[in-house]
């Protein structure tokens, strides 16, 4: 079963070619900052460096 995109198959195949690219790059990007974060956090703690959240209290900022 063969689709006929018409006059416009190049356009319409460039774009979804465009797209896929781009959903990618945003994926790798996305995966490359979680990386950068997660060695981020461990250099704070490794510092001494905590967060507020694990004090279990409930003080005022």
């Amino acid at each position: 079963m063969m689709i006929s995109l018409g006059p416009y198959a190049g356009f319409i195949v460039s774009s979804y070619a465009v797209v896929a690219v781009v959903v990618a790059l945003l994926i790798f990007w996305v995966m490359l900052d979680y990386r950068r974060q997660k060695a981020r956090l461990r250099d704070l703690e490794r510092a001494g460096v905590t967060r507020r959240s694990r004090s279990g209290g409930s003080e005022a900022p």
